[in-house]
């Protein structure tokens, strides 16, 4: 069992929308928050996985095959043979051979399903006798500059980085359950900056994405309405907001400042939200579309589970389960010995997938990382070897 010792956040400094903006500031946030951490566990941290997100972040779902070579006698015939580890990590090590910008890198590699000759949707075909394996899988691509610049920031502090792990997989892996990835399920993490989307279905992640806007938008919204700093109109944001106008009063009134010299002035509730609203119903739209680009039949049968800060939007699932028809509910970590205690909230679901991950992954990235000695020298491993089958 994983057990969490201790628990630390801090307002984030210096990275936008998945982008460094301020390496100084970032690094002191790092340094900030992992303090905390080692306060509240008891125990000095030196290494660590990271979660990424941004605009820079692809997927695409790509396959290859090779086949079992035995040559059966003097027949010449090939003949079928036992399937060995070395085989499957020989075919995924091929379906990494796609042709990427000089400024990506592969950051996952997981598995959907095999097939063994014409046997399809075998999730270990370790030990399976056949002539022909195939690999179809979902990568998933960053820009190496986003990459290496984050780690660089950790390393700074003389902390080693284990691994990276794109948010919405590392959220899903807290949150999800294992007939909700069977069966079909969308993870919606509501960021600050970005909203983070991973498709399942047939216990296999089939499409993730993130969209440039997150729960940040709705404060800017409001404090341009109100003409407030940030800080007031979040604090409207966490109170009083509703992503369901009706849903809100008409008759409750929000006292605000304009400027520090004006009076006191009101705004209606509603009117609050009706401008939270429209906006929820823009990104709602992003959502639909990227689900869309999953292409399989029946992707939402357990419908959407919201994770992230974002999530705790009031009336959110109410609106999200009124637009698209489906269940909707708020996930929360699980698998991890005392989250309950203290990370019991969707705000939590990421950090706490990052533990999870080198226990549970089924990427390939990782499993080789853990063979090749650093993050970096990987990522260098996997461009040398696309670049060498090309």
């Amino acid at each position: 069992n994983i057990k969490l010792l201790g628990l630390a956040t801090t307002k984030s400094r210096g990275i936008k929308r998945g982008v460094i903006t301020d390496r100084d500031k970032l690094i002191e946030t790092i340094e900030k928050v992992l303090t905390d951490a080692e306060v509240m566990a008891n125990t000095k941290i030196t290494s660590t996985y990271l979660s990424i997100t941004g605009e820079h972040i692809r997927s695409i779902n790509t396959q290859a095959a090779i086949a079992l070579n035995r040559i059966n006698g003097g027949a010449g015939n090939i003949s079928e043979r036992s399937i060995e580890q070395e085989d499957i990590y020989q075919v995924l090590d091929l379906a990494q051979a796609v042709s990427l910008p000089v400024d990506k890198d592969i950051l996952h590699t997981i598995p959907q399903e095999y097939v063994v000759d014409t046997l399809e949707d075998i999730k270990n075909p370790l030990g399976m006798m056949g002539r022909r394996l195939e690999a179809r899988v979902h990568l998933v691509t960053a820009a190496s500059t986003a990459i290496n610049n984050l780690i660089n920031c950790v390393e700074e502090l003389g902390i080693s980085v284990d691994g990276l792990v794109f948010q919405p997989v590392a959220s899903a892996l807290a949150s999800l359950e294992k007939d909700e990835m069977d069966l079909g399920v969308t993870l919606v993490e509501f960021g600050s900056n970005t909203t983070n989307i991973a498709v399942y279905h047939g216990s296999a992640l089939r499409h993730s994405s993130t969209i440039p806007i997150g729960s940040a938008s709705i404060t800017n919204d409001i404090a341009v309405m109100l003409q407030i700093t940030k800080k007031e109109a979040e604090k409207i944001k966490i109170n009083y907001a509703s992503a369901l106008s009706f849903m809100s009063s008409n008759e409750l009134d929000i006292k605000y400042h304009p400027n520090k010299e004006a009076n006191h002035m009101t705004v209606s509730e509603q009117e609050v939200s009706k401008y939270v609203e429209a906006r929820m119903q823009e990104i709602l739209q992003m959502i639909i579309r990227e689900i869309s680009r999953a292409d399989i039949k029946d992707p939402l049968t357990y419908g959407i589970v919201m994770t992230g800060g974002g999530a705790e939007l009031r009336n959110l699932s109410s609106l999200i389960e009124k637009s698209l028809k489906v269940n909707v509910r708020i996930g929360k970590p699980n698998r991890i010995e005392g989250a309950l205690e203290i990370a019991n909230r969707p705000q939590f679901t990421t950090v706490l997938g990052l533990l999870l991950w080198p226990v549970f992954s089924v990427d390939h990235v990782q499993l080789n990382f853990h063979n090749n000695g650093t993050f970096k020298s990987l990522i260098k491993k996997i461009r040398h070897t696309i670049e060498h089958m090309f």
